[in-house]
């Protein structure tokens, strides 16, 4: 289970925008990680712009799930996963990242920003903790426990 790119767009009138993004490119060859990165980018902006206002969804791409949440006030959130990555919790992460966002950044600044100029610095932090769902999402942690538990019982 691995994520590779947690991105905080702006779904605006004329085009979509990236405001933020953070991306764990570390399993790829060195010489594909900025390519890699692009298509992350480009994968992210697309998806958000055929999504409609408070709308979520989750969409294959190559071996990759791209779990985007587009908000009504046009502010939108994208995780690209692989395919063993709980949907549920890629879900609770944008809804958390998207919240804490428009809290720190400025809706007036939506439109006009772009990853240079919005300060925002939590999405590494997410990133690495969320690697592992089961440290970072409570329910998670507790289904995996309860599958033990199972497991245990069963042997015996």
């Amino acid at each position: 289970m691995r994520l590779y790119s947690l991105s905080v767009l702006y779904k605006g009138d004329p085009k979509v925008h990236l405001l933020k993004a953070a991306y764990d490119v570390s399993t790829f060859n060195f010489f594909q990680r900025s390519s890699v990165q692009e298509f992350m980018t480009f994968t992210s902006q697309l998806i958000v712009e055929r999504s409609e206002l408070g709308s979520r969804a989750s969409v294959k791409e190559q071996e990759y799930l791209c779990h985007v949440y587009v908000r009504n006030d046009g502010l939108a959130g994208v995780v690209i996963a692989d395919n063993e990555y709980p949907q549920r919790v890629c879900f609770t992460l944008l809804d958390k990242v998207l919240d804490e966002f428009s809290r720190q950044v400025s809706k007036i600044d939506w439109p006009s920003g772009s990853p240079a100029t919005i300060s925002y610095a939590a999405l590494d932090g997410y990133l690495s903790k969320y690697q592992n769902p089961r440290d970072a999402d409570p329910m998670t942690r507790v289904q995996a426990e309860l599958d033990e538990t199972k497991i245990i019982l069963v042997r015996r």
